[in-house]
């Protein structure tokens, strides 16, 4: 995955219903594109730096880079936050630097569009395992079966590549729900930029061993820094002016081709071909995304929840990889509003399942641009 701020909720332009007309929905889909080839060639790119740098010594590189972008673009206030905010900071930052370094490291044994595949994996279970509907149960079953196909026994598979890669996917699901808890306990972009410069600072050794173990080239310096810049400020940026002209679940659908655009990229620049077999088990992965985002609105009303309580970004988990929100779930808020000095705690009747209104709540912080 990449940590374009890796974020952790939409933001803020899509909590609403985008009303935009057929020219910017046609805007918004050539943004998502744009977004979803730059990650893939990002990535692609960084593998063509494999031979020199290492994955270790790329996964560096790049993550200088993109905490060099995100901390100039948000400029988060480190001296002010808390013991409690840098735990959460500190975890994520763990999780940046094991989740790049093992899906970079599983991209070199065995491919940019099987490992992209996998690491999806990630996002795809947290919002199935919060489901309790047939029809996600149907889903994760699908993907499962899917991910057997891809890890079928062959003369050529390299198991500990697709070990590293479902490695990724695990730190992809870690990342989601634990910068929830930074988007809790840090306003707009901070914490997750705050992580980026602390990742970096944890691979300034693993670079400086890479990069000293290496024959370095300009070249390969060169692809290493664009990787950091293609998987962080491209889409960044474009995913943020998309999500004001398409809906969030428009969104999220689209963004379910990622392991496609891997696989194609993989196939056009690093020419790694895959079976007809895997790309059925890509398609089933990719098809059982959509379709899970596709139905998310569709089982409950207005306001109605099964089970669990969200923000209006019903299902974040599954693109939650880029410009950091902070939208954070509505039972985290008080059960009690400040007016006039006074504090009031509202009682209202609610059905079941039915998320009530408790009285006025702080506004979360806007996302960063």
């Amino acid at each position: 995955m990449t940590i374009s701020v890796p974020g952790q909720h939409l933001p803020a332009v899509a909590r609403g219903t985008a009303t935009a007309g057929p020219p910017d929905r046609l805007a918004g889909i050539a943004l998502m594109t744009g977004s979803a080839a730059s990650n893939q060639l990002g990535a692609a790119t960084a593998a063509l730096a494999f031979p020199a740098l290492g994955p270790a010594g790329v996964v560096a590189v790049r993550q200088w880079v993109a905490a060099a972008v995100l901390l100039t673009a948000v400029r988060p206030k480190v001296a002010a936050f808390t013991w409690r905010q840098w735990r959460a900071v500190l975890a994520l930052a763990l999780i940046f630097a094991t989740m790049n370094l093992s899906l970079y490291t599983a991209i070199d044994r065995i491919g940019l569009g099987l490992a992209v595949t996998l690491e999806f994996l990630g996002p795809l279970s947290v919002a199935l395992l919060a489901s309790r509907r047939i029809i996600d149960l149907g889903c994760a079953l699908i993907a499962g079966a899917a991910v057997v196909v891809l890890a079928r026994p062959q003369p050529s598979t390299d198991y500990f590549g697709i070990l590293l890669a479902l490695l990724a996917a695990a730190c992809w699901a870690g990342y989601i729900l634990v910068n929830r808890v930074v988007g809790a306990r840090l306003p707009g972009s901070q914490g997750p930029a705050a992580a980026a410069g602390l990742s970096a600072l944890l691979y300034v050794p693993v670079g400086i061993w890479a990069l000293a173990s290496h024959p370095v080239t300009g070249a390969a310096l060169g692809r290493a820094a664009t990787a950091g810049v293609l998987c962080s400020a491209v889409p960044m940026t474009a995913d943020l002016l998309a999500l004001r002209r398409v809906p969030a679940r428009f969104f999220g659908v689209f963004m379910s081709v990622n392991p496609v655009f891997a696989a194609l990229t993989g196939l056009i620049v690093l020419g790694q071909s895959l079976e007809p077999a895997d790309w059925l088990a890509i398609a089933a992965i990719v098809s059982s995304n959509a379709v899970s985002v596709c139905t998310s609105g569709h089982a409950h009303g207005p306001g109605q929840r099964s089970g669990r309580t969200t923000t209006t970004n019903d299902r974040p988990g599954l693109w939650d990889t880029r410009a950091g929100g902070t939208d954070r779930p509505a039972a985290r808020y008080p059960a009690h509003g400040h007016r006039g000095g006074a504090h009031r705690r509202h009682r209202l009747q609610a059905g079941p399942g039915t998320l009530p209104d408790r009285g006025p709540r702080p506004r979360p912080h806007p996302a960063a641009s």
